[in-house]
């Protein structure tokens, strides 16, 4: 349900805003819009234009901001932050809200030789050469002493239609400058002259006696009955209103949406824990492959080269057995089958253990964020902790490009391939970062960030380490060798192919792959 036109003249006759000074202006969300105020007092001025919610209205919730500033707030911040409000009024019955805004800017000085020239009399040009400009001392007297001031005109519409709600800014002519969303069906767009509807003055008679205004005056004194507090404003009770019903920024309609966002990721996550306990289970049997191995080498002589299993008493339990085997193969090649299947699993169920401890510790961070978000009062600030989680991690804007790992304060970057190496090394480091690369192999870039007074730890340098050897060609090697200098000291290869650098004064590191270090690292990745 969204504002009828009398509760909007009701509540632009209270937020009494002619004479007010837009303060601040924040956009908490795509379809939310905050206006910070001050006349005789400080106002925040809410404007929604979700469907079923929109509305105008005075807030004391807090209005927190959005992660990365949203395009028509920084539009309309440089626009008409600090700008008065001349008038404010519906236009007839419409539920159209024009806002007549002027603001005091600097005008623009124009250049020397334009300002001089504008004063010169016929002839003056030839006494002081083929430029026309005078000598610096007169220049200098030619210059206003202050730079002069200029009042800008705008008209903020605030149009509040249920399925085509928007704000558009235009200049004194009514040309729209930015709209907060883009309709090119109905000329909304930059540019374009807003056309504002004709007022039927009858139609507007009907309207006022058909939309009356909602009865919120009995919440004052039955407040108990309705479960409601009491009000002493429209503003107010309207406030209240949208938060608890409301279809969107309202904390009932939010937390339905959170559970069932928590359902959806729990029962993935759920899934994928499962998936592997079932995995580690099947790995509980890697010592009987070991065993069958030895049972295999110890009754080889029994494969007759045509039969497909080999049935032996088993000298542990004193059963028989029947073990599958390659008759073509020797019974050495048949056991080495078996432990290669053996090794093959512990090495599995190591592995199996990190990714059982991250998938539980996602659970619990899912549950942690949650249990926030239940326990979150302000509809807007839930609004934006279920937008930010709920965003593909595809569409998550990444600060640079590659991987970045934290590690104990210390900032890893890494380049998977020359493109990432080398916008990386044009854009996101600096001279005294370290550089490491696998000697011999392609391979990704890894960069440490430097600290201002310290040295980088062993640790931290074979963390890098097994970062470059893991996104090289080398990942599967057992000794790797890799050069290691700062960023200072690599000069990029003349006529190469992209990213390919020269390094000088490089030293060499030694390192074995571990795997553990790198289960490690996975679980620190941020991006």
């Amino acid at each position: 349900m969204s504002l009828n036109c009398n509760e909007i003249n009701l509540i632009l006759s209270e937020l009494d805003l002619e004479g007010a000074f837009i303060q601040e202006i924040i956009q908490p969300g795509y379809d939310t819009l905050a206006l910070f105020t001050y006349k005789a007092a400080p106002k925040t001025i809410l404007i929604c234009t979700a469907q079923n919610s929109v509305r105008i209205n005075e807030t004391r919730k807090k209005i927190t901001k959005n992660d990365k500033p949203l395009r028509y707030m920084e539009f309309l911040r440089a626009h008409i932050k600090g700008a008065r409000i001349n008038s404010c009024s519906q236009l007839g019955l419409e539920r159209i809200i024009k806002l007549e805004l002027s603001k005091t800017v600097a005008a623009e000085t124009p250049k020397k030789n334009e300002a001089v020239n504008s004063i010169m009399l016929p002839g003056m040009a030839e006494a002081f050469g083929k430029t026309g400009a005078l000598p610096q001392k007169a220049q200098a007297k030619a210059q206003p002493a202050e730079e002069e001031e200029k009042i800008k005109d705008y008209i903020l519409y605030i149009k509040l239609w249920n399925n085509a709600a928007n704000v558009i800014l235009c200049d004194q002519n009514n040309v729209i400058l930015e709209p907060m969303f883009r309709r090119p069906e109905r000329k909304e767009l930059k540019g374009e002259i807003y056309y504002l509807p004709e007022i039927d003055e009858e139609k507007n008679r009907e309207a006022e006696i058909k939309f009356p205004v909602r009865d919120w005056s009995e919440k004052t004194s039955s407040s108990s009955a309705t479960s409601s507090p009491a009000f002493s404003t429209f503003n107010e009770y309207i406030d209240w209103w949208y938060s608890e019903h409301a279809d969107s920024l309202s904390r009932e309609a939010l937390l339905e949406k959170a559970e069932k966002w928590y359902n959806i990721n729990h029962s993935k996550r759920q899934n994928a824990l499962d998936n592997l306990l079932q995995k580690q289970e099947s790995f509980k049997n890697a010592e009987q492959l070991k065993h069958q191995g030895d049972l295999i080498l110890s009754f080889g002589y029994m494969i007759d080269g045509s039969s497909r299993f080999l049935e032996c008493e088993d000298y542990e339990t004193g059963e028989k057995v029947r073990l599958l085997i390659d008759p073509k193969k020797s019974a050495q090649e048949n056991a080495a089958e078996y432990y290669k299947n053996y090794k093959k699993a512990v090495r599995g169920a190591d592995e199996l253990l990190s990714d059982i401890e991250a998938a539980r510790k996602n659970i619990e961070k899912l549950d942690a964020q949650y249990e926030a978000i239940k326990r979150e009062q302000n509809p807007i600030k839930i609004e934006q902790l279920l937008r930010r989680d709920s965003t593909p991690k595809q569409q998550q804007k990444k600060s640079h490009p590659g991987l970045d790992y934290n590690i104990n304060g210390w900032q890893l970057y890494v380049g998977r391939d020359a493109n990432e190496n080398d916008d990386l090394l044009r854009h996101y480091v600096r001279g005294d970062d370290m550089w490491l690369h696998v000697r011999d192999f392609p391979g990704g870039y890894v960069f440490i960030k430097a600290q201002k007074g310290k040295t980088v730890p062993l640790d931290i340098l074979l963390d890098a380490g097994n970062l470059a050897v893991y996104y090289s060609k080398a990942r599967n090697n057992t000794k790797v060798d890799l050069y290691y200098t700062h960023v200072k000291y690599l000069r990029r290869a003349k006529n190469g192919p992209k990213g390919l650098v020269l390094p000088t004064q490089e030293k060499n590191l030694c390192i074995s792959p571990d795997k553990k270090r790198l289960q490690r690292l996975e679980s620190l990745q941020k991006m």
